[in-house]
């Protein structure tokens, strides 16, 4: 099940690496991990950071890939435990 960690108004966030919202999809599975995190980006403005929380294996090598392919940018990835957290800039 995902769920929304966090989602701040974007005035209260720095561009340099404070997400406006934070997408945790560890157990989403792939397509559905990729879908939500689009639609997330979808009603966000350009220029905010999404940080989205996946699993090994195929959403760490598959999502961040199809986010770059939407023309998306994303600024960086870390473990964090065994998952990883994407922070990703909405084009």
């Amino acid at each position: 099940m995902s769920r929304i960690v966090s989602h701040a108004n974007s005035q209260n966030h720095n561009n340099e690496g404070d997400p406006a919202c934070e997408l945790d999809l560890r157990g989403v599975i792939c397509p559905y991990n990729f879908v939500k995190t689009k639609l997330q980006l979808e009603a966000m403005e350009s220029g905010e950071l999404l940080a989205v929380i996946l699993d090994d294996g195929e959403p760490i090598r598959n999502v961040p890939e199809s986010i770059r392919n939407e023309g998306h940018i994303v600024v960086r990835q870390e473990a964090i435990g065994q998952a990883f957290r994407v922070l990703i800039r909405k084009k």
